[in-house]
């Protein structure tokens, strides 16, 4: 089973996740910092108790990690950049020209010279060559590099979820305030000014459906600031939409390089395949979550919000999958489904499913089947170029990893043998890191950390991508499964 020559092998990474671990490479200036050091919410179980300093130091031993990645086969790193690091001081001062239509859409964001340089100026110029350091090493050895944006992470000075959860009428309320749209574009030019030389192709988000789901409605996911309200997330989701939008002008106006969102996508199934109602809510449940936000970036329109300043702002999606959704159809609640315990990410932690299956250290299916599927409905309703721009399982014993990776690589192989367009495979993640609220209890990686001592260690699937990566094929011996 061989890939297309140019098909792209790789792993992904986010900053905040990976970066600290040394003194000296502390993030104290985003939300995410301040909501995992916050007492209560280690008191409370909301959070792990894990601190993202004592992480595996990547921003320190990013050499190597390349070289291990090297190693392992891969062609293109997916790596981000931390707004707070760049940015640690609020930017609302630098002048710029806002437009809106009738219905209040920030339509364009003119950021003149003048006010460019004085943006500039209130960069972080440490921060600028600890990332130019760290992407020149990578593209030295010939490797492609993704930049994404945002990953989760905002300015404490932008969204402090504490203060946030004590008086919701703060301005500090990130995604909720249109605000942070012009912000982000000011965000987006920085980045591009200084690292446009080092990308291949650009991201503005990751998973801006999970920020908005996971912080204002699956509140025990630990995601800040933890209010349930179904109208922040729509309110959210919008903002992240626009913000997208703008970030893909001001990218375009530097660059000729692709740019691209990242999506968590499920793939959602009825309960019961004759009950109608519950295929009528897995339909529901997949545009509501998957599409709506693609939606509004291709076409300019979805049930959140309408604009023609919104059409055509991407240029490649990136599909970030782990495993489904069932879902079954219900009449009392305002969206009209609701998800059925047992199956996907709704399982026993290293548990089995209700349909038998393994599922992981999280709690997630093993459900590789809804990879292909992703992949080829949503190239079939965009007709964009893709990447798995993440897909991994929490395996401390790798246990189940192996056959994971490789049911999926043959999942993403017969998508791109039925037509879709899939240009990569990114899997999360190299090196074992910073799972959010979990802190360090759940273990993606290929490569497992000693987070004392930062030492690496190949896990055996590691040499089961490495032999696919660097063949650019499944070869028929490891096809067991």
């Amino acid at each position: 089973m061989k890939f297309p020559t140019n098909f792209l092998f790789g792993f992904s990474e986010a900053g905040f996740q990976f970066e600290m671990g040394f003194p000296g490479l502390e993030d104290p200036r985003s939300d995410w910092w301040v909501w995992v050091h916050d007492p209560d919410n280690i008191a409370s179980g909301i959070v792990s108790g894990h601190l993202p300093e004592a992480g595996p130091g990547y921003l320190q031993l990013y050499g190597l990690d390349h070289d291990i990645a090297t190693r392992l086969g891969a062609d293109v790193l997916r790596l981000g950049v931390e707004w707070s690091r760049l940015l640690p001081e609020p930017t609302r001062d630098v002048s710029v020209s806002v437009e809106r239509d009738e219905e209040g859409v920030v339509t364009n964001v003119e950021l003149s010279e003048s006010s460019l340089r004085v943006l500039l100026e209130k960069v972080n110029k440490n921060a600028v060559e600890q990332y130019k350091a760290l992407f020149k090493d990578w593209v030295s050895r010939g490797g492609k590099l993704v930049l994404n944006l945002n990953h989760f992470t905002l300015p404490v000075w932008l969204h402090n979820p504490i203060e946030f959860r004590r008086n919701p009428n703060t301005p500090l309320s990130g995604w909720l305030s249109d605000e942070i749209i012009v912000e982000f574009v000011k965000y987006a030019r920085v980045v591009a000014e200084f690292f446009d030389e080092f990308v291949d192709m650009w991201s503005t988000m990751n998973e801006p459906n999970v920020v908005a789901t996971a912080g204002y409605l699956n509140v025990r996911s630990g995601f800040p600031p933890g209010i349930p309200n179904i109208n922040y997330v729509f309110q959210a989701l919008r903002n992240e939409i626009i913000a997208h939008a703008r970030a893909y002008d001001v990218l375009k106006e530097v660059t000729r390089k692709p740019v691209g969102v990242i999506q968590n996508l499920m793939c959602f199934e009825p309960h019961s395949k004759d009950r109608e109602e519950d295929i009528s809510a897995a339909e529901k449940a997949s545009v509501m979550y998957n599409y709506l936000f693609l939606d509004s970036i291709t076409r300019g329109e979805s049930m959140l919000v309408a604009s023609e300043s919104l059409k055509n702002r991407v240029d490649w999606v990136g599909i970030n999958y782990y495993t489904r959704m069932v879902v079954s159809g219900v009449k009392e609640s305002f969206i009209g489904w609701t998800y059925v315990p047992g199956y996907g990410f709704t399982c026993q932690p290293s548990g089995i499913s209700r349909e038998g299956r393994p599922c992981s250290d999280f709690g997630w299916e093993t459900y590789p089947e809804g990879l292909e599927k992703i992949l080829l409905e949503t190239y079939s309703r965009y007709k964009l170029p893709l990447i798995v721009s993440e897909n991994g399982i929490a395996d401390a014993t790798d246990k189940l990893r192996p056959s994971y990776l490789l049911t999926h690589l043959i999942s993403t192989l017969r998508a791109v043998e039925k037509g879709a367009d899939v240009r990569g495979y990114l899997y999360w993640a190299l090196i074992d890191n910073y799972e959010w609220a979990m802190g360090y209890n759940m273990r993606f990686g290929l490569v497992k950390v000693d987070f004392d001592t930062k030492k690496r260690y190949l896990r055996p699937s590691a040499l089961l991508f490495r032999e696919v990566a660097s063949r650019k094929e499944i070869p028929e011996d490891l096809l067991y499964v």
